[in-house]
């Protein structure tokens, strides 16, 4: 089997995991990034990729200031990241989708023809008793931001457990 065929063979074994936003320079890159580390301090043996995206992204704007700098008070790096808008081959690979929003959840299925075997889900759908959505800090103060990702943060033991049960 050559190289090309052995990549490929991978990737398809390997689940994807994408987070959803407007623009993909607040809130979906910091809840990639977090969700990156959790996995790897997690242990969860699965091969899993995360991503983020925007349904209403330009691809290639730089995270927001105020994310990076949320982001760096935990000893997390996002200043490479780049906007990508939201495309159909993204949620055909998707293994499960978590929006920041009812809305998100909303305009992903009247944009998209949303493929049966993916799952979509807020980020915060499984935390008990607690809002589960992650308002938009754009344009905002820093505090804004680090309320937001300390929500995100709140919510990852509860996304680990969900793939680790279905993924």
């Amino acid at each position: 089997m050559g190289k090309k065929s052995r990549e490929k063979k991978e990737r398809k074994k390997e689940k994807l995991i994408v987070f959803i936003c407007t623009a993909n320079v607040c809130r979906s890159p910091m809840a990639e990034k977090l969700f990156q580390e959790s996995l790897i301090e997690s242990g969860i043996r699965k091969k899993v990729r995360v991503f983020s995206a925007g349904i209403s992204a330009m691809d290639g704007d730089q995270a927001s200031e105020n994310s990076i700098q949320a982001c760096e008070e935990v000893g997390l790096d996002i200043k490479s990241h780049r906007s990508v808008a939201l495309t159909r081959a993204t949620l055909e690979n998707a293994s499960a989708i978590f929006c920041m929003t009812e809305s998100h959840r909303a305009l992903l299925n009247m944009y998209f023809e949303v493929p049966e075997n993916t799952s979509i889900f807020l980020m915060r759908e499984f935390i008990e008793g607690s809002s589960k959505e992650l308002p938009d800090p754009y344009g905002q103060d820093i505090e804004i931001y680090r309320q937001c990702r300390d929500r995100m943060k709140e919510a990852i033991p509860s996304l680990l457990n969900w793939v680790e049960k279905n993924l």
